[in-house]
């Protein structure tokens, strides 16, 4: 049985403070714009190559963490238990960069994240972009109680594509150029997964 690739974008229209400033030329980034963008795009490359998908959120509102477990969960027991998520979000915080996130300890994601994460370096490294990574436990995501990667029984891969609290990453976030690039990463690593 193929597998199922369960595309997440974080967060809804009306998630409070997930925007960038309002940068001097009066543009602004808004994360649940950018979020679902990005798995518009990820969708229409899966779709051209004949992966299969299902979007977890085609809502632009507000969905609960619980809720989207509770879907992903049912996607993965409809599809025999052969789905893996990614969860597409925008980061803030002050810093710069990419950097994707599995749940804690060692599990079937962070194989997966280590493809996601090799495309990425391959990807934005020659730019100049930093990779965060965390290589303590011999791969490079990083671990983190996110609900979303916690409360699925599926591996989940959460990416954090460049910081919209930054002008610098958040106008390589707001172009196509950048968009596409950020979407043909996750394409290209999930091509290697399936």
């Amino acid at each position: 049985m193929d597998k199922i690739i369960i595309l997440d974008a974080g967060h809804g229209v009306n998630c409070a403070g997930k925007r960038s400033p309002i940068w001097g030329d009066g543009s602004q980034l808004l994360e649940w714009e950018f979020n679902r963008d990005i798995v518009r795009r990820i969708a229409a490359m899966l779709k051209a190559e004949g992966i299969k998908f299902e979007i977890l959120v085609p809502e632009d509102n507000d969905v609960s963490l619980s809720e989207r477990c509770r879907r992903a969960n049912v996607i993965y027991d409809d599809c025999g238990q052969n789905a893996v998520l990614f969860s597409i979000h925008g980061n803030a915080g002050g810093g710069t960069g990419w950097e994707c996130y599995t749940s804690v300890g060692k599990t079937k994601a962070d194989e997966i994240a280590t493809v996601l994460c090799n495309e990425a370096e391959k990807e934005f490294a020659p730019d100049g972009w930093k990779m965060r990574f965390d290589h303590c436990d011999g791969d490079p995501d990083k671990e983190s109680q996110f609900y979303i990667l916690k409360h699925t029984v599926c591996p989940a891969v959460l990416s954090e594509n460049f910081f919209f609290d930054n002008e610098k990453d958040c106008r390589f976030m707001m172009s196509d150029d950048g968009k596409e690039r950020i979407a043909k990463v996750h394409f290209e690593a999930i091509k290697k997964i399936v």
